[in-house]
C-alpha cells in the first residue's frame, strides 16, 4: 500500500502535514485546580516546550490527555489551542493527531470533522467497545471502514486492549484495515513488538530508513523504543514524552544514527524512569511535570490526587532520567 501526500474525502482533495518519524506525546490537558475548567495557556506552553524539545508531534485528546473527561468542545478548544502555539512558535508543520473516538460511527464522524475544523490532521480511533459482545471482528471492521470513507482526516488505529474491555486487535485484522486509503498508522499501546513487526511488514510501513509506503507503526510505550526500531516502526507515541521529551528523542536519533550500543544503554535509563509514571499513570505524569517544570497539575475527578509522599516518590524515581534530561 502507499499513503498518499494529499487526502481525497467527498470529492475534496487537500493537503496535509505528513507524519515524520520520530517521537509524538500524546499531550496532557490541564485544568484549573479549583474549577476543573480547561487551563488554555498551560496547555499552549506545555505544547511549546515539548515542540521545542524536538518532538516529530503532538496527540491531543488521547488517553493522556483526559478525552473521557472531556465535552466536544473542550476537545475542539485543546486542539484548536495546541496548533496556535505551535504555529506561534514556528512550528507549523508539526502534525497534531486528534483523539475523536466516540461510540457511534455518526458520532465519531462529527468529530473528526469538529477535529479538522479545529487544526488536526490526523485522528486517532479506540475500536467500539461500550456493547463488548456485540463487537465481533465483522462489527469492528465495518466500524473503522465506515469512517475511513466519511473522516475529512486520515485514520490512525488505536489499538489498547485496556481501554476497550480487552479488545486486542490481531495483525490480520489491523492488516486488512490498512488496506484503506483513509487508514494509515496504528498505534500500539497493546505492547506487541512481535504485532508491530508482522504489521510493519505487511504494510512496508515507513521507517528513519526508508519512506515505505508511509504506513505509520508507531510503539505506543517509551520503554520499547529500541524494540519498535528493531521491529521496523515508524515512531513512537509516548506519555513519557510529556516529562522526558529530549530523552525519547535522543534514543530515537541514537538508534537511527547507526549508534546501537548508545542507544539500547539510554534506553534502559529511560525505561526505569518511565516505570514511575506508567504506574502511576495520569495523576503521577502531571505531578511529574509539576517537580520538575513549575506546572502540571491535577487531573479531573474521579481521579484522585496524590499524597505529597507518593509525589516524591515519583520525582525521586525520575531523577536519574530527568538528569539526563536537562542535560541535553
Amino acid at each position: 500500500m502507499t499513503v498518499p501526500s494529499s487526502s481525497a474525502t467527498n470529492g475534496h482533495t487537500t493537503a496535509r502535514r505528513p507524519l515524520p518519524c520520530g517521537i509524538y506525546a500524546p499531550t496532557m490537558t490541564f485544568f484549573d485546580p479549583e474549577t476543573e475548567e480547561i487551563d488554555i495557556p498551560t496547555i499552549k506552553k506545555h505544547a511549546e516546550r515539548l515542540a521545542k524539545a524536538g518532538l516529530a508531534g503532538l496527540v491531543t485528546m488521547g488517553s493522556n490527555g483526559e478525552a473521557v473527561h472531556c465535552t466536544r468542545e473542550e476537545k475542539v478548544a485543546v486542539t484548536r489551542a495546541t496548533r496556535e502555539a505551535l504555529d506561534v512558535a514556528g512550528f507549523t508543520t508539526t502534525p497534531i493527531i486528534v483523539g475523536a473516538t466516540e461510540g457511534s460511527v455518526k458520532g465519531t464522524i462529527e468529530l473528526s470533522k469538529m477535529c479538522a475544523a479545529a487544526g488536526g490532521d490526523y485522528v486517532l480511533i479506540l475500536p467500539p467497545s461500550y456493547f463488548r459482545p456485540q463487537m465481533d471482528e465483522e462489527a469492528i471492521v465495518g466500524y473503522y471502514t465506515a469512517l475511513a470513507d466519511e473522516s475529512p482526516l486520515p485514520i490512525v488505529l488505536y489499538n489498547y486492549p485496556g481501554a476497550v474491555a480487552g479488545i486486542d486487535m490481531d495483525s490480520d485484522l489491523i492488516i486488512k484495515l490498512a488496506e484503506h486509503p483513509n487508514i494509515v498508522g496504528t498505534k500500539f499501546t497493546c505492547g506487541s513488538t512481535g504485532k508491530l513487526t508482522r504489521v510493519a511488514l505487511a504494510t512496508n510501513a515507513k521507517t528513519p530508513f526508508s519512506e515505505g509506503s508511509g504506513y505509520m507503526a508507531f510503539g505506543g510505550i517509551c520503554d520499547f523504543t529500541v524494540q519498535t526500531l528493531v521491529s521496523g516502526g515508524s515512531g513512537i507515541i509516548a506519555g513519557g514524552a510529556n516529562v522526558m521529551p529530549k530523552v525519547c528523542v535522543k534514543v530515537w536519533n541514537l538508534y537511527s544514527e547507526g549508534k546501537t550500543e548508545e542507544a539500547i544503554a539510554l534506553q534502559k535509563v529511560l525505561s526505569r524512569g518511565d516505570w514511575f509514571l506508567t504506574k502511576a499513570a495520569i495523576a503521577g505524569t502531571k505531578q511529574a511535570i509539576q517537580s520538575y517544570f513549575g506546572y502540571g497539575g491535577y487531573p479531573r475527578r474521579p481521579l484522585k490526587r496524590l499524597e505529597k509522599a507518593k509525589v516524591q516518590s515519583i520525582a525521586e524515581g525520575i531523577r536519574d532520567v530527568m538528569e539526563v534530561e536537562n542535560s541535553l
